[in-house]
């Protein structure tokens, strides 16, 4: 019973570290793709374009 304990512990703490290096490199990521998407509907705003619709590319 002793070492499931502890087979489960180790389990989950492998479990957290693993995503803990996952949040840590994909919030990166997330951080500039919004700065890029902020710039690309501020662009889209600024310029002279009939059109309003944001979601067209």
């Amino acid at each position: 019973m002793f070492w499931k304990i502890i087979g489960v512990v180790a389990l989950v703490w492998v479990a957290m570290a693993l995503v803990g290096v996952l949040v840590k490199g994909l919030f990166w990521i997330l951080a500039v793709s919004a700065v890029v998407f902020g710039l690309y509907l501020l662009f889209k705003a600024m310029s002279g374009s009939d059109s309003n619709d944001v979601t067209r590319v």
